[in-house]
């Protein structure tokens, strides 16, 4: 695993050059944010060592490096999802090539479906923590101390300073922001009408397939997280309705500008490497 990793690492860093410490993983209908990357590399998945291929519709499954918010950055449109048949080895392996390559910031963001009855679709929603109902672990079987501790803390999972900084920057632009627990759960199904109501009991405001398992690995390699859910579709008794993969999309797509927004500023705040 860790050779797998190193090789993966170096042929990146021979491309790339200069890594950049922030990477941003861009999710379902949220790819387009790729448009806000200036003088940007494009590296299709296929091409990377030991990468996985994303076979999603709306990932388009490309490593993007250029600058946002007259930073540098590199970005994942498109991710790799448990459903898709990948262990979470698999799912979380970019991770740890970003941990190799020196990563210290990652950005996440995913398409939910909204179960807290004061959302609305097209919302976006601040992740404050989560909850893991995955069958698999991504940290399951061996554990290399080179990329982390046994038994790591998750008592703040996602950065609070990095959180205050976008709700700092959502209050000065005028963007309303939700904030909420998402629960991740394995998919491809959506939830059923009592499925969204039992993660409402307990505790869940959104709900997805995908970003919990990126999560505590980034947090097991001591990489600073900040998380956004669009809600996409509801989940509330009363507003379920039938919901498509391109409805998911369309959803995404119309608070995509707010989210490039957002995450444009923090990139001109974020403290670059010395």
């Amino acid at each position: 695993m860790l050779e797998t990793i190193k090789k993966t690492a170096d042929y990146l860093r021979n491309e790339i050059g200069d890594v950049p410490n922030t990477a941003i993983i861009l999710g379902t209908g949220l790819g387009e944010l790729a448009n806000e990357i200036n003088d940007k590399k494009e590296i299709p998945y296929p091409e990377i060592p030991n990468f996985p291929v994303s076979t999603v519709e709306g990932h388009s499954g490309k490593l993007i490096i250029g600058t946002l918010g007259g930073k540098k950055v590199i970005a994942m449109q498109g991710r790799f999802h448990y459903y898709e048949g990948y262990n979470m080895k698999e799912v979380t392996f970019p991770i740890r090539v970003f941990q190799a390559l020196g990563v210290e910031y990652l950005f996440v963001s995913n398409a939910a479906g909204g179960m807290n009855s004061s959302f609305n679709v097209g919302d976006i929603m601040l992740i404050e923590d989560h909850i893991n109902l995955f069958p698999e672990h991504p940290l399951h079987g061996k554990n290399h101390e080179e990329l982390g501790t046994r038994f790591p803390d998750m008592s703040e999972a996602y950065d609070k300073n990095l959180r205050l900084m976008a709700m700092e920057i959502a209050d000065e632009k005028n963007i309303k922001l939700q904030h909420g627990v998402y629960i991740g759960l394995t998919g491809p199904t959506f939830e059923t009408p009592a499925e969204y109501n039992w993660l409402r009991i307990i505790g869940g405001d959104a709900v997805g397939m995908s970003t919990v398992p990126e999560v505590i690995v980034a947090n097991h390699a001591k990489i600073k997280v900040l998380a956004f859910s669009i809600i996409t579709d509801l989940g509330v008794i009363g507003k379920i309705v039938e919901v498509s993969h391109e409805e998911v999309q369309k959803a995404a797509k119309i608070a995509q500008p707010k989210m490039a927004e957002i995450m444009r500023e923090i990139m001109q705040r974020l403290e670059t490497r010395d």
